[in-house]
C-alpha cells in the first residue's frame, strides 16, 4: 500500500515537472503562429520561449525545430540553420535519421536557396541509401549554387 502512494505521488511529481517544462514551448509555439501573420515582435518573443525551454531541457530536440522557425521569420537565416544543426546533432545520438530528413525537409521549406541544407539532406538520404532522393537533392543544390564542390562531388561519386 505504501509502494503505491510513493509511485502515485512521483507520478503526480514527475507529471507536473513536465508540464512546467513544456509550458514554455508551447507558448513559444503560440506566438510563433502569431507571429507568421503580424508582428516581428512576437518572433522574438518565440524565440525567448524556445529560449527558456532549451535552457530548461538541452537535450530535448523539439524546442530548436521552434527556434529556427522564430529566427527566420526575423529574417536570420543562418542562426534558423545553427538550431536546426543542433537538433540534427541531438537527434544523432538517438540514430533518428528519419527525424533528421523531416527537419532538413522543412529547413528546405524555411530556405530553399541554402546550398548547405540541400547538401545536409543529401547526405542523409545517401546514408538511408536512398539514391535518387539523394540525387535529387544534391541536384537542387548545384542548381542554387552551381559552383558548390561538395554538391558537385557527391553527385559525380553517386553516378557510380
Amino acid at each position: 500500500m505504501i509502494w503505491t502512494d510513493l509511485l502515485l505521488q512521483a507520478s503526480i511529481i514527475l507529471a507536473t515537472l513536465f508540464m512546467f517544462l513544456a509550458r514554455h514551448f508551447v507558448v513559444g509555439t503560440q506566438l510563433l503562429a502569431q507571429a507568421r501573420s503580424s508582428a516581428n515582435s512576437l518572433a522574438k518573443q518565440a524565440e525567448s520561449e524556445t529560449n527558456k525551454a532549451v535552457s530548461l531541457d538541452p537535450k530535448d530536440a523539439a524546442p530548436y525545430t521552434l527556434k529556427a522557425f522564430a529566427v527566420d521569420l526575423q529574417g536570420f537565416k543562418t542562426s534558423a540553420l545553427h538550431s536546426l544543426n543542433l537538433k540534427m546533432a541531438l537527434n544523432r545520438r538517438g540514430n533518428r535519421l528519419n527525424s533528421i530528413i523531416d527537419d532538413l525537409t522543412e529547413a528546405v521549406e524555411l530556405s530553399s536557396d541554402n546550398v548547405k541544407v540541400f547538401c545536409l539532406l543529401g547526405k542523409c538520404y545517401e546514408m538511408k541509401k536512398m539514391k535518387s532522393e539523394a540525387k535529387a537533392a544534391f541536384k537542387e543544390a548545384v542548381k542554387t549554387e552551381p559552383s558548390s564542390y561538395v554538391a558537385r562531388a557527391a553527385l559525380h561519386r553517386l553516378r557510380r
